[in-house]
């Protein structure tokens, strides 16, 4: 294994054309160079240089090693520029993979701030619903994951290396169509809305409507399932059900002939961020982490 400090030395003893040029030129004394070029003829295994007179001429070897010392210090310098780059946040590539509603909310608060004071740092976008972003992570198919878990809902077991990261309490509402007789009240009950036929979403939630239901001491009548929250509030103004929906969804999707209302007693789903306990070290992954947790914070306090 060549040190790199060599291979610089090497170069400029090869370009001054002897030890003590290379000396005045690196700043060293020439036994110091002396020291180095011999400890480089010892990782190589052969001699790099013969005396002629009082100059130095370069063996076989050493004009092997010559034609590739530039090279190599050119991709060392270029890998030390990148690295630096990357530790000085003006580069790198952060993937977060993302429930749908977080995609469309939380995700573009974060970047936007990211972008406008880290504008090197390039984030990719991807889309999955729990449980199946975290597996993403484990994967290594992203660096970032966010998800979602429900009170009442059991959840895996994650293994140690994951560090979790809460971001915001989701609350839920009722939707109901324009016009519904409870429409008119400021939040809904759900032991009231145990003859309305429902519209329920992906997995978890359908698991977690299921459950609340039963703590109301009913089985709620799903007519309907679709991972399309748009698709859920058109069905919902269409008088074809009700459906719960989670703020975020809210937020940014509101259908004309729908209205919603809280959900008594209080429901909420907790959304998380999640990343490999080496990843923290990565300072573009930690800062992305870190602008996810301050748009989560505002949309918390407003």
């Amino acid at each position: 294994m060549f040190d790199s400090r060599h291979i610089k030395t090497f170069h400029e003893v090869v370009t001054r054309g002897s030890y003590s040029a290379a000396a005045r030129a690196l700043g060293y004394t020439q036994p110091a160079i002396t020291q180095q070029m011999k400890a480089l003829e010892r990782a190589v295994g052969v001699p790099l240089f013969t005396r002629v007179g009082r100059g130095l001429r370069l063996t076989e070897a050493g004009e092997a090693l010559a034609r590739h010392a530039e090279t190599i210090l050119d991709s060392l310098g270029t890998a030390q520029r990148q690295i630096g780059a990357l530790a000085r946040l003006q580069a790198g590539r952060v993937r977060v993979c993302a429930f749908p509603s977080a995609n469309a909310t939380l995700i573009p608060a974060a970047m936007a701030r990211l972008l406008a004071d880290h504008p090197g740092i390039r984030v990719e976008l991807l889309e999955a619903e729990p449980p199946e972003s975290v597996q993403r992570l484990l994967r290594g198919e992203c660096d970032i994951a966010l998800a979602f878990q429900y009170p009442g809902v059991p959840a895996a077991e994650l293994p140690p290396e994951l560090v979790e990261t809460p971001l915001l309490e989701d609350r839920l509402t009722v939707l109901l169509p324009v016009g519904h007789p409870l429409a008119r009240r400021h939040a809904v009950r759900l032991a009231d809305l145990a003859d309305e036929r429902w519209i329920a979403g992906c997995p978890r939630c359908r698991a977690n409507l299921l459950h609340i239901c039963a703590d109301e001491g009913y089985t709620p009548d799903v007519v309907f399932t679709t991972d399309d929250n748009l698709a859920v509030q058109s069905l919902v103004a269409a008088g074809v059900g009700v459906a719960l929906m989670p703020s975020l969804v809210l937020s940014f999707m509101c259908h004309a002939k729908v209205t919603g209302r809280l959900v008594e007693p209080h429901q909420h789903r907790r959304v998380t961020a999640y990343v490999l306990r080496e990843h923290l070290r990565i300072p573009a992954t930690a800062l992305v982490l870190d602008e996810l947790r301050r748009a989560a914070a505002a949309r918390t306090g407003c």
